[in-house]
């Protein structure tokens, strides 16, 4: 049975929630119905009362690099305003504001703590509980399951745009249930409403949905990045090239220094459950090393039940790191661009990471076994899960 997502129960009771309100939508180009009808012109087909758009990284059509601050403009269909939050500021202002009654947010998460929506959802929260302006979310699936936890849990002295609130980096909830969990475990106080999706279960990946993929961000092109993408986003707190600029960004990775038959001998030693290496050189149009060749390795993903992405980018970097000492670098702060938020100037590893462990750890050269690491992140993960199951719809 097809999932269906929140904008097509809106759809089927014909926008009744939104009546003669003065709305704002927080959407991008992934903001779709099961049909592939954009939410903002479900919204103005309906005769709703659209007078503001915000767009997050990325912009609201999805079509600017990571990093890359977006402007405000209008919408050239309508006239309507679109508000960038990830441009001067992160979170919408007093002004931006002024004109609506809600703020209706319908974004596409990945499941990942890294990945940026959610920050931006908690923000825009927030800033509606301070004017007291109402927030409906509209709930969307989790595209890689949402039962599996995985990885550290953020230590709030490295609270960043990556990481605002403590949940781990695999954190297997809903935007719904994230927007439930932060208004009141966090106490933003916002007056929420989550719109629920039907016919999704936990255990579904989004290829069991009989949903559509639609890419929520320029390098996110398919539930395989996505699946892989939790672990590999840690590639970026260095200098090895994660694979942007090329047509498999995250799954695809290197530099012009790795010997990619020594690198993948090596990293087949570690019995990394759920994943195969194969070496191979690739030139990326773009970011690291752009027009350079490297030699790296592609990784397929044969199981994805039993793959654990994060400790596969950690066993990664180590491997890198020790094979190559002469060249490897993490990279120095800052991780993103300071944007009317204040942020930690701290590694961007440890931002990632949620802690400064993992990097000394490695660099002292005493990182422990892959299992020894997952029995010392157990206790947190079974805390996070404690918590999460007060905030769980399904």
């Amino acid at each position: 049975m097809k999932t269906e997502l929140g904008i097509d129960i809106c759809v089927k009771n014909k926008f009744t929630l939104f009546k003669n309100e003065r709305l704002g939508l927080l959407i991008n180009s992934a903001s779709v119905d099961s049909e592939l009808r954009y939410t903002q012109d479900l919204f103005i087909n309906r005769k709703c009362k659209v007078t503001a758009l915000f767009g997050p990284e990325h912009g609201i059509k999805s079509d600017a690099q990571a990093f890359i601050k977006t402007k405000g403009v209008c919408d050239k269909k309508t006239g309507i305003p679109i508000f960038s939050l990830y441009g001067e500021t992160l979170e919408p202002t007093r002004e931006m504001l002024k004109g609506i009654d809600i703020m209706v947010i319908d974004l596409q998460d990945i499941g990942t703590r890294y990945y940026t929506y959610i920050w931006t959802m908690a923000l825009v929260m927030k800033a509606c509980a301070k004017y007291n302006k109402k927030v409906i979310v509209l709930d969307r699936p989790n595209p890689i399951n949402g039962v599996m936890l995985e990885g550290t849990i953020l230590n709030t002295k490295l609270s960043s745009f990556v990481g605002i609130y403590p949940i781990p980096v695999r954190h297997g909830m809903t935007v719904g249930e994230l927007a439930k969990m932060f208004n009141e475990e966090f106490e933003i106080g916002a007056n929420l409403q989550v719109v629920k999706m039907k016919n999704w279960q936990r255990k579904m990946w989004m290829n069991e949905t009989r949903l559509h993929w639609v890419l929520p961000s320029p390098n996110m092109p398919t539930l395989e990045t996505a699946t892989v993408y939790a672990g590999m986003c840690l590639l970026e707190g260095t200098n090895i090239s994660e694979g942007r600029g090329t047509t498999k960004p995250f799954e695809i990775f290197g530099a012009p220094w790795i010997k990619e038959d020594e690198l993948c001998k090596e990293l087949e030693k570690e019995n990394l459950p759920g994943v195969k290496f194969r070496p191979l050189s690739f030139i990326p149009v773009a970011d690291k090393f752009k027009k350079e060749r490297c030699g790296g390795a592609q990784m397929h993903i044969p199981d994805r039940n039993v793959f654990s992405s994060f400790i596969t980018g950690i066993s990664i970097i180590k491997t890198i790191k020790r094979l190559y000492p002469k060249f490897f670098e993490w990279k120095k702060p800052p991780y993103e661009p300071v944007i009317g938020y204040t942020f930690p100037n701290s590694m961007p590893i440890d931002l990632l990471v949620g802690n400064s462990d993992i990097r000394t750890r490695i660099d002292k050269n005493c990182l422990p076994s892959k299992e020894v690491l997952q029995k010392e992140w157990k206790k947190g993960l079974l805390k996070f899960d404690e918590t999460r199951e007060k905030y769980l719809l399904y």
